[in-house]
């Protein structure tokens, strides 16, 4: 039985009688947005819980979203560190940023800290920064 383009019941018999496969990117501003996030150092996952939504939502808008997300536009810029424009493509990407990465946000947290729990901290990441690099050497002297 054939209805408008479509066969149903028989074997597709020519290319008009296959349903159209969704577009994988239908717009420019996913492909953007992914290049962002990227160079940001998020994940999907990441991002999308700086964002409070999901990981499903942020894999949308870079994949399926025609336009961008009027009300995620302002929060996505700020978590990505660029401005609404550049998110849109109306103005380029500065040039020579350092990536943003999860070690760097995080310790842009430990900074708001009270100092006796920054000390505390840094005690911390000293002592396995030692054991590290102890073990580099012990491997390097025994290579």
């Amino acid at each position: 039985m054939r209805i408008g383009p479509y066969t149903f019941g028989q074997p597709a018999t020519s290319r008009e009688d296959v349903m159209p496969k969704v577009k994988e990117r239908t717009s420019d501003f996913g492909a953007r947005l992914t290049e962002i996030r990227k160079a940001a150092g998020y994940t999907q996952v990441e991002l999308a819980a700086a964002l409070g939504t999901t990981q499903r939502m942020i894999a949308y808008y870079e994949s399926r979203a025609e336009k961008a997300p009027a009300a995620f536009l302002p929060q996505m810029a700020a978590a990505l560190a660029v401005s609404a424009d550049e998110l849109l493509g109306i103005k380029p990407l500065k040039k020579g940023r350092k990536p943003d990465t999860q070690l760097h946000r995080r310790l842009q947290r430990i900074e708001k800290l009270d100092p006796k729990a920054k000390r505390q901290i840094t005690q911390l990441l000293d002592t396995f920064i030692e054991r590290e690099e102890l073990k580099l050497r012990v491997s390097a002297q025994g290579a």
